[in-house]
């Protein structure tokens, strides 16, 4: 196996000041582009019809929106194991969609596509108030793992300082978290139920990552204890985990972006906006663990020494 010897302590500057330009760029984008909220977290209407022969996916959209009257988002898919088409339509509004205004949908559609044997084949409507209260509960279940994290970790390396490992390790996760949502916002991807999935999911991805690097510099502590630098012994680690954590992230976002390309191929958009998130975050976990988490506990170290 390689043996590394990359100086990461004196490159913090750049770590920093790129992560600092990410995450500015995401805010920025949040406020000029916003953010889009899914029906799942702002309310709205889920119509999936199904359908046979073909259908061009346009002209049903358009047809949708005249009889409607306003904007929908539609998704094609194939039922696997039967084989049936289906088009989903995403109907984003506060008010719902009413019983009248439903069978004047399903009048004008059926007429005008009486040759594809259209059928309903299911309506879900969301409450907006049902649908923050899942936001917020959601967003809660995040932060209540996070905090759960800065105390295992904190127990687990008290010999290396317990809280700076647990909340050093915590800001290279938000930092990750950022990362996942400015792919959404700058890639005009719904927030919707797939965000938290990933959200939780690079939660333990990342701080595994951390947790292995943090377990290498208590092991160079016990060895070398004292006579050796802070940094160099937290470059010493870095370089003897650096091949793993490089190998594992390889890996895992190799097999995120055949998933992607598959979706893109079917156009499986919701597929698509969980692999191609994924991606993003295990690179930026992975980045986080390396360049952040270990550089922020360093400088928390040298200064509780000076």
């Amino acid at each position: 196996m390689k043996k590394w010897n990359i100086n990461f302590f004196k490159h913090r500057k750049i770590y920093f000041a790129f992560s600092i330009t990410m995450i500015a760029l995401m805010l920025v984008g949040s406020v000029m582009f916003g953010v889009d909220l899914d029906i799942q977290f702002k309310g709205g209407a889920l119509i999936t019809y199904s359908y046979t022969g073909d259908l061009d996916q346009t002209e049903f959209q358009q047809s949708v929106e005249s009889v409607l009257g306003q904007k929908v988002s539609l998704q094609k898919s194939t039922d696997i194991a039967t084989g049936t088409q289906r088009f989903v339509v995403s109907l984003p509004t506060s008010e719902g969609l009413n019983a009248d205004k439903q069978a004047e949908l399903a009048t004008a559609l059926d007429e005008k596509y009486k040759d594809n044997n259209l059928a309903t084949a299911s309506i879900s409507v969301v409450n907006p108030t049902i649908g923050k209260e899942f936001l917020v509960k959601s967003l809660t279940a995040v932060a209540f793992a996070s905090l759960l994290m800065v105390v295992y970790i904190s127990l687990r390396f008290k010999k290396i300082g317990g809280w700076a490992a647990g909340i050093t390790a915590v800001i290279a996760l938000i930092h990750d978290l950022l990362m996942v949502f400015a792919v959404f916002v700058l890639f005009r991807i719904s927030i919707n139920a797939n965000f938290i999935a990933i959200c939780l999911t690079i939660l333990g991805y990342s701080l595994n990552d951390t947790i292995v690097i943090y377990d290498r510099v208590r092991e160079n502590k016990r060895v070398y204890g004292d006579s050796m630098p802070i940094e160099q012994l937290m470059n010493l680690s870095l370089n003897q985990s650096f091949t793993r954590s490089l190998m594992t992230s390889i890996t895992t976002a190799s097999a995120m972006t055949i998933v992607s390309i598959i979706a893109m191929m079917y156009n499986v958009t919701s597929i698509l906006s969980f692999s191609f998130p994924m991606i993003i975050g295990m690179i930026s976990g992975c980045y986080s663990s390396l360049c952040i988490a270990t550089m922020l506990w360093v400088m928390w170290q040298k200064k509780k020494e000076a």
